[in-house]
């Protein structure tokens, strides 16, 4: 039996409003579809749907008491009413940091935040209990939901940040209160959104907006921006723990290199050397995890034990998840799902991981690639630069789709160039009619590009696959 998470008397002193004795959810969900029995369910009002109309969805699927901003006839199930749904699932969150005694540890970067919040999430939960967002839980509703849903008995709480303009993760930060901020990286993601890449680490400097005093800054040393957020965190009063391949680098980096499926690295913690493995291959995997051990070190946690949970890492999907697909006429290929998103970083690691892969006879390296969006007028130039990343990784075969990805296409020299197509729907049987035994075949684009078509093309049963690369 599930223990309760938030009690009547909890919910009415996080709320500041009346709620009906023996109320106990077990959980807090914003969404019937996946909500479980014994949650809280909030009615939230969006900007295309209101939460309110699927309360009696909520009952049926057995909620302990439905949060909403009027009371709502004919439900049998408790309810708890408030002037703004949206701000008392903040004020939950609010109360839920206030009585915990957990570490709570922020990630954002422009790219690898979710990898490393998994690793993270998976190096501390070995030591002692620990909370994390799901999925990608990462926004303004995101981020109070997974506060909201923290037990007080936790002892850690990694926390993924997310945003794409400018003031977003400042109010997500004061609401987190954390102890210690992770930044990735900063890159040229959403730059549609930003005169200059310097506004983008700005933007992403917010996180540490609500850093509890004595906090620390985990930064990439190898960042051209590192300066920059180690001047913003030190205002905040934080300690800076550098990790990367730059010599100063507290966590260090010498050498990574794929091994099947996983990626075997040596490191330097401080003067110690380490040498672990992780269950994901690339080499950007290998850079993250080094974030992962500072951060363990800025937390008091065992940093040795911590590198060694790492060989049980699994890509979260659609991020470098791998698996072999059997062909119709016997033998198989390899796939790399990469179809979650794409930005300019992100694409060039997955390139780079995919020329490290090692190949079975007669084997092709592909590259299956949708557009990068959200990159404004530099968008065309990004792309094609990817043109010589995809030269001097290697790459035998590349398929596109998109407008943007064509220009890049076109660049490519003609042994190179498989085909291209206006969308990943048109692409899918043209990719799944060329793919030979002991192919790697890598897929990749922002959400957007919905290159995941593609992934379940090739990914599914042999007859159907076979009828989509006949064009059925």
């Amino acid at each position: 039996m599930k223990r309760a998470l938030w009690s009547s008397s909890d919910l009415s002193q996080a709320l500041g409003v009346p709620v009906p004795e023996g109320v106990a959810a077990t959980g807090v969900s914003i969404d019937t579809r996946s909500m479980n029995a014994g949650d809280l369910f909030v009615a939230l009002r969006g900007e295309k749907m209101d939460g309110h109309d699927f309360a009696k969805a909520a009952q049926d699927r057995q909620a302990a008491a439905i949060l909403c901003d009027h009371p709502l006839p004919g439900l049998e199930t408790a309810q708890i009413v408030v002037g703004d749904t949206f701000e008392a699932l903040r004020q939950l969150a609010g109360f839920a940091v206030s009585r915990s005694s957990a570490k709570r540890i922020a990630v954002t970067g422009s790219v690898g935040k979710t990898g490393t919040k998994e690793m993270l999430a998976l190096a501390l939960s070995a030591q002692a209990p620990t909370h994390a967002t799901e999925g990608n839980l990462n926004n303004h509703y995101g981020l109070p939901l997974t506060l909201a849903r923290l037990h007080a008995d936790a002892a850690y709480a990694v926390l993924e940040m997310g945003m794409n303009h400018a003031g977003e993760l400042t109010p997500l930060s004061e609401l987190a209160r954390p102890h210690v901020c992770v930044v990735t990286t900063v890159e040229p993601v959403h730059i549609e959104f930003f005169p200059q890449l310097s506004d983008v680490a700005e933007a992403k400097a917010e996180i540490f907006a609500g850093l509890q005093p004595g906090g620390a800054a985990v930064l990439n040393r190898d960042n051209p921006f590192f300066a920059l957020l180690a001047r913003r965190a030190r205002a905040k009063g934080a300690d800076i723990v550098s990790f990367g391949g730059h010599i100063e680098s507290e966590f260090r980096l010498l050498h990574s290199e794929i091994a099947g499926a996983a990626t075997e690295v040596l490191a330097l913690a401080g003067d110690k050397p380490l040498a672990y493995r992780i269950g994901v291959p690339g080499h950007h995997w290998a850079v993250n995890s080094l974030a992962v051990l500072a951060a363990l070190s800025a937390l008091g946690a065992d940093v040795a034990a911590g590198a060694q949970t790492l060989a049980a890492m699994i890509p979260p999907k659609g991020r470098g998840a791998r698996r072999q697909i059997d062909l119709p006429d016997g033998g198989f290929f390899e796939l790399i799902d990469e179809s979650y998103n794409a930005s300019p970083a992100s694409m060039r690691a997955a390139i780079i991981t995919l020329s490290q892969i090692r190949l079975e006879a007669n084997g092709r390296r592909i590259a299956v690639l949708g557009d990068m969006l959200e990159l404004g007028s530099r968008g065309p130039d990004l792309h094609r630069a990817l043109g010589r990343v995809l030269e001097e990784a290697g790459i035998d075969r590349v398929f596109t789709a998109g407008s943007l990805m064509e220009g890049m296409f076109e660049s490519l020299p003609q042994k190179m160039r498989a085909g291209h197509a206006a969308t990943s729907t048109d692409l899918a049987p043209l990719v799944a009619a060329n793919i030979e035994a002991g192919d790697v075949v890598m897929v990749k684009g922002s959400a957007g590009s919905r290159m995941g078509r593609v992934v379940e093309a090739l990914a599914a049963p042999k007859g159907a696959r076979a009828m989509a690369a006949n064009g059925h």
